[in-house]
């Protein structure tokens, strides 16, 4: 059947899940979710697949004067890509000063998400899951974090997302599996039916819930 939109980010994660086990099984696999709208996602996925879930913490980089625009992403462990069509027209003090700010809100995610324990994943199979690719700024940024991190193999895995930003992502990625591709995307939020915003509760309980399921801790290896 096929697939016009989606009844909330668990339906999702699970409609994602059924396209990835016909993907090939690679050993030591965790899905990483690009939080907050990632998670619930995610957790559908890792627990189908039968593997960890953990968060990699990634922040889009807004426009100055257009917040939503994003020109750019950070992610944990200080990587920072920037859409090189805004290096020339915004001042080098203002991307600074915007990452730095961006920055905090990383370190403070990734400590409440994640704890302190260290995310190993030198020789790991990574699948990278958000609720949807728009510029894929962040998306970007996740996947040079996990590549210089140690990742072997990275599948980036999203429930709708731009057909563009899916086709340069596979270029830095091992493989893009992405359900709904629109000719015209609109808001990621237009393809489901339930797209409320979420907490960092909501997601520390789904973290929480998934590594009691497994077994492990914050920023364990299974």
């Amino acid at each position: 059947m096929q697939i016009t939109r989606f009844k909330n980010r668990r339906d999702a994660g699970r409609r994602l899940a059924d396209a990835l086990l016909k993907e090939p099984r690679q050993d030591d696999t965790m899905v990483l979710a690009l939080p907050r709208g990632g998670v619930p996602v995610a957790a559908e996925i890792a627990r189908a697949l039968g593997v960890g879930l953990d968060v990699m913490v990634v922040r889009k980089l807004g426009h100055p004067l257009q917040p939503e625009l994003a020109i750019g992403a950070v992610a944990a462990g200080g990587v920072r890509v920037v859409n090189p069509d805004f290096e020339g027209t915004i001042p080098a003090p203002t991307i600074a000063e915007i990452t730095a700010r961006e920055m905090t809100e990383v370190e403070r995610r990734s400590r409440l998400y994640r704890g302190k324990s260290p995310l190993d994943l030198r020789q790991r199979a990574v699948i990278l899951v958000d609720d949807g690719l728009a510029t894929g700024a962040t998306m970007l940024a996740a996947i040079r974090t996990v590549r210089a991190a140690g990742a072997r193999d990275v599948t980036v895995a999203v429930p709708v997302g731009d057909a563009g930003v899916c086709a340069r992502l596979a270029a830095e990625a091992d493989r893009v599996v992405c359900l709904l591709k629109p000719a015209s995307l609109m808001a990621i939020g237009y393809w489901y039916d339930d797209f409320d915003q979420l907490t960092d509760l909501d997601v520390c309980t789904t973290l929480d819930a998934a590594r009691s399921a497994d077994g492990t801790s914050a920023g364990a290896v299974p």
